[in-house]
């Protein structure tokens, strides 16, 4: 059991959602990341997505691009965020963290390599957006091996068929896609959301963790009814990019973010 399902089991014993936000690592710049990773867990975070910086993130709007951008000119590479990690680790060995982002930075390193390395940081989950399972089966058994959790992502347009194949393939949790489109995108339905994760809790036990469009308490408590977790990624990188010429606010931006989740989600009665 690695700090993904230990954490989650945590979750389930008391009835309580998981928070996950999203960062880009080295936005505004590299030497802030560990304090904002810090600050997130204060702000009750229950695991950690750490964005792997790329030069065309496919999958990601204009806020997330832009991050990707500010830390591109700062030189962040995959080798530096192991560095993040290793020095987070110093004084938080229990946080999940999962290492979000694309296929090409890891084949630059290879990706038995990458495997090795990642587990040796610290890390415990590996998200590839565009590795679907049909197409990991030489890197699924290698972050297994290594006790890296696979984590997938289910889109609203995912059939019944396919949902199943990434379910059996998938680890740690499931990252369900709730809006169509690119991050920060729109404004979610819960009620649609609800619809879309009760046929997936029939093919899986994983927990069910949703993603695109959360933005507030408000948004997270909404989605927090039907779901085992909620990610928050463009909200917060927006604070992020607002005070980028002041980065020493940008702790207590996040954390305001957080919190106001974090509370709200608490208040939801127990699962």
């Amino acid at each position: 059991m690695n700090r993904i399902d230990r954490r989650f089991a945590e979750l389930k014993a008391q009835g309580r959602r998981a928070l996950i936000p999203y960062i880009t690592a080295g936005d505004p710049a590299p030497q802030h990341t560990v304090g904002f990773m810090h600050a997130m867990v204060e702000a009750g975070a229950d695991v950690l997505e750490l964005g792997v910086p790329f030069s065309d993130p496919m999958a990601d709007g204009p806020v997330i691009q832009k991050a990707c951008e500010r830390a591109l000119e700062h030189g962040v590479r995959l080798t530096h965020l192991f560095e993040m990690v290793r020095e987070f680790r110093q004084r938080d060995e229990q946080t999940p963290i999962v290492l979000m982002g694309y296929l090409n930075p890891v084949e630059r390193i290879g990706l038995e390599a990458f495997a090795e390395q990642a587990a040796a940081a610290g890390i415990d989950g590996v998200l590839t957006v565009d590795m679907p399972p049909e197409e990991a089966d030489e890197f699924g058994p290698l972050l297994k091996q290594h006790g890296l959790a696979s984590i997938f992502l289910v889109a609203p347009t995912t059939s019944r068929e396919r949902a199943a194949t990434i379910c059996a393939h998938g680890e740690g949790y499931l990252y369900y896609v709730a809006l169509k489109g690119v991050t920060g995108a729109a404004t979610l339905n819960a009620e649609d959301v609800a619809e879309h994760l009760a046929p997936l809790r029939e093919l899986t036990e994983l927990p069910l963790c949703v993603g695109f469009g959360i933005r507030d308490g408000a948004s997270a408590a909404e989605v927090g009814k039907v779901a085992d977790g909620v990610i928050v990624g463009s909200a917060l990188v927006s604070r992020i990019a607002d005070n980028a010429e002041r980065p020493e606010a940008i702790a207590g931006e996040l954390q305001a973010v957080l919190g106001e989740m974090r509370r709200a989600l608490d208040a939801l009665p127990a699962r």
